[in-house]
């Protein structure tokens, strides 16, 4: 009688079908590490151009903050403003109040591309974190052109004090008011009679936030990530 083979020839089958189990688990496992590298890649890479994004747009409005500083100086050289086209039916006093006014627009114009380039990218950090995150630059924008605005109302006020005839003492005070709320704008004036500083501020803060919560966020993913290479390396050394 011949000898049964079923025994052993199962036993082979067994061993091969556990050899095919592991090598699935072998390729299921280095797609899934290979996925897993891929994802993280692109997730530190978008996190970089985020951050790169973010480091830039801190470090222009640091920068403009200073330079609104330097705009609004009460200080001073000689001949500032005198680069303004004048109108030559202009009195001799009529120009030095209209170029007193331009000073802000002739500093402004030196350092234009700062404010350029901020506005430019405003629409790229909308698009890479939300509309919201717009309000800081908006703030800014109205922060400047309220010191031009105040730049032409000041020009008037004072051509105004220089040529008009006033009805009654009241009359007078409201104007000098009303001149003196410009000139705080115009000027950059002690802390507790600023109106621009706490919104400059304010709008520094805003995006000082919003901009080191993003470069926080891909700290904290590169930590989490070395930590796993580092734990991924002693296992395999084991």
């Amino acid at each position: 009688m011949p000898p049964a083979t079923g025994g052993p020839l199962r036993g082979g089958e067994e061993i091969m079908d556990f050899t095919n189990i592991l090598q699935s688990i072998s390729v299921i496992i280095a797609a899934i590490v290979v996925i897993f590298g891929i994802n993280a890649w692109r997730r530190e890479y978008i996190g970089k151009r985020n951050v790169d994004l973010a480091e830039e747009v801190l470090a222009l409005f640091y920068e403009a903050r200073d330079v609104i500083r330097y705009i609004r100086s009460p200080f001073g050289v000689v001949g500032e403003g005198s680069t303004r086209s004048s109108d030559p039916k202009e009195s001799p006093e009529e120009k030095q109040i209209n170029d007193g006014a331009y000073v802000v627009f002739e500093r402004y114009s030196k350092r234009q591309d700062l404010f350029n380039k901020i506005y430019s990218m405003r629409y790229r950090y909308m698009a890479r974190f939300g509309k919201d995150s717009a309000k800081p630059f908006d703030d800014l924008n109205k922060i400047v052109n309220e010191i031009f605005s105040s730049a032409r109302m000041l020009a008037y006020y004072r051509r105004d004090q220089s040529y008009r005839t006033w009805q009654n003492e009241e009359e007078f005070k409201q104007h000098l008011k009303e001149m003196r709320e410009q000139e705080a704008i115009f000027w950059e004036m002690s802390p507790d009679k600023d109106p621009i500083k706490p919104r400059l501020d304010a709008a520094i803060a805003d995006i000082e936030a919003h901009s080191l919560k993003i470069i926080g966020r891909q700290n904290t993913f590169q930590q989490i990530r070395q930590w796993f290479k580092a734990k991924t390396k002693r296992a395999v050394k084991k």
